[in-house]
């Protein structure tokens, strides 16, 4: 057992050191790594406690999502029952549903059929036990759709995924480095950014629906009539961003946001000033030639968020799918609002109920505190090995620091994300490490007491031993998989760390140790074993 050939030998020690080799590339400055081979650009990545950045906890907005849900299924309703030529009256959303009644009371049953065609099943596991978004019922001639409490989390759950997704993005343009963004709870998605400086940025571009139209300035009424009197049914009074100007736009939209399929910043050749350009998608295009070739002469207004960003005139028609957005931006707000268009626009609004700034001087303390901790950990377990097993003691201290090496190389090429529990994985992997020797070490001993020889001792220590620690290291290992999978933020970071130290661990114990024990064998022909 304690025969290495000079290949298998060899291999192991290459391994060994290629794996720590990955290491480096994390302790040499950013501009430096630039320089590598793309293949070796990969650092560990500190983590929020351990850089500063910012913590958010953001809430969708239910009411907001249940009333979108709801004006959608009433233009369902009329819809539906346009298409199949009954007519209603009385179309009203009241409380969590939409009621209306028929025109004449003989279509009553054709239009329940056709409304219930809108209430089907929805899709997936609980499809079988007839799960509904939309319940409909008839009393004394007035039909209701009613949203099911089942509907509305359903909506909600689906608002928190694209919110995700989108808001994934959004920080993605920042270009930050390993965002953490998941989700809590029903309603909830948590935000990590580690290194972000500049945190009221990132809630202005968070805390943006950023549903974007295109529409018409209406032009029948000036807005001081509108706010004065009555507007019109089909237009309503909106503000400019500084809430000073009042507009009188169309409800109407010639161009949603939707069509949009990129936004870049950039400067005005005329004024110099920053703009913002876009560019539809062919069916956009489309639509928005139609648009301002039927309306030149006439403003039109570039509507985000309810708010009016500009209202320039349509001097000539637009047709080459693509135009530009100027609202006396600065440079960084112009960034934002491309980025804002780019990401596309929250399905509900997002609310900010928990906010934690960590200042780089506080994730520098805790990058002290925790290496200081593990350096203490560390020297103790070193004294102890050597006081306690001799040679063989700075043998398994030998293999400890290169297991350790290799955890912070595996997680570097990873390019993970290492954080203070991740800091206490790696200790706790050290004491698993050297309790495998441990084990090792004490079986040696037992041989030894029984009569082998010093060789056979040695074989027999480390054959013996496999199972006893190969059952501890399963174990742990099957613990840190359910943390990974069932934790979250830190807890996946501790996880990860312990998992790939157990690894490491049993790679360490069983060919390096013993390699390192097989040349001491060989070259010193050892009659008695100092354990």
């Amino acid at each position: 057992m304690l025969h290495f050939s000079r290949w298998k030998a060899l291999a192991i020690l290459l391994t060994s050191l290629v794996v720590c080799l990955f290491t480096v590339p994390s302790l040499m400055p950013p501009q430096d790594v630039q320089k590598l081979p793309n293949f070796l650009q990969r650092r560990l990545v500190l983590g929020l406690d351990l850089q500063g950045g910012s913590h958010i906890l953001l809430e969708v907005d239910g009411a907001a999502v249940r009333k979108e849900k709801l004006e959608a299924l009433r233009d369902d309703v009329r819809k539906t029952l346009r298409e199949a030529r009954i007519g209603y009256r009385n179309l009203t959303i009241q409380g969590n549903s939409v009621q209306l009644r028929p025109g004449k009371p003989e279509e009553l049953p054709e239009a329940m059929r056709r409304l219930r065609e809108l209430s089907a099943p929805t899709g997936g596991l609980l499809a079988v036990s007839g799960q509904r978004d939309i319940e409909v019922s008839e009393n004394d001639g007035l039909i209701q759709l009613t949203l099911t409490d089942y509907g509305i989390r359903n909506r909600i759950r689906q608002a928190v995924d694209q919110s995700i997704e989108i808001v994934r993005r959004r920080i993605d343009e920042l270009g930050t480095v390993e965002p953490l963004i998941a989700r809590q709870g029903d309603d909830r998605i948590l935000v990590q950014v580690p290194g972000l400086q500049d945190p009221a940025r990132l809630k202005a571009l968070l805390g943006k629906t950023a549903k974007l139209t295109f529409r018409m300035v209406d032009l029948s009424m000036t807005p001081q009539q509108a706010l004065e009197g009555r507007p019109p049914p089909e237009s309503e009074i909106l503000y400019s961003q500084d809430g000073k100007q009042p507009y009188l736009i169309e409800r109407r939209v010639l161009v949603p946001g939707e069509d949009l399929v990129d936004a870049q910043p950039g400067f005005d050749s005329r004024t110099q000033e920053p703009v913002v350009n876009f560019r539809f998608n062919t069916s956009g295009g489309r639509r928005f030639a139609a648009a301002t070739t039927e309306n030149v002469g006439k403003p039109f207004a570039i509507v985000l968020d309810n708010q009016v960003i500009s209202a320039p005139v349509i001097r000539e028609p637009i047709t080459g799918g693509s135009g530009q957005i100027s609202g006396h931006f600065t440079v960084q707000s112009a960034n934002d609002l491309a980025i804002l268009l780019r990401a596309g626009a929250l399905p509900a609004p997002l609310t900010i109920i928990e906010e934690r700034t960590v200042g780089p001087g506080l994730g520098q303390d805790s990058i002290t505190a925790g290496i200081s901790a593990a350096y203490l950990g560390m020297a103790l377990v070193v004294v102890f090995m050597i006081v306690t097993y001799g040679l063989f003691g700075l043998f398994a201290n030998v293999a400890v620091a290169v297991n350790v090496g290799m955890i912070l190389g595996i997680l570097s090429f990873l390019s993970a994300t290492l954080t203070l529990p991740g800091i206490a994985g790696i200790v706790l992997t050290v004491g698993i490490a050297v309790d495998s020797n441990v084990l090792i070490y004490e079986r040696i001993r037992e041989e030894l007491h029984a009569g082998r020889s010093a060789i056979a001792a040695i074989d027999a220590g480390f054959s013996r031993a496999l199972a006893t620690i190969l059952d501890s290291n399963i174990t742990t290992f099957i613990a840190a998989a359910v943390l990974f999978f069932i934790g979250t933020g830190a807890v996946r970071g501790f996880a990860v760390t312990l998992g790939i130290g157990i690894l490491t661990t049993l790679f360490t114990a069983f060919t390096l140790t013993r390699l390192i024990v097989a040349l001491w064998v060989r070259w010193w022909r050892p009659q008695t074993v100092p354990v």
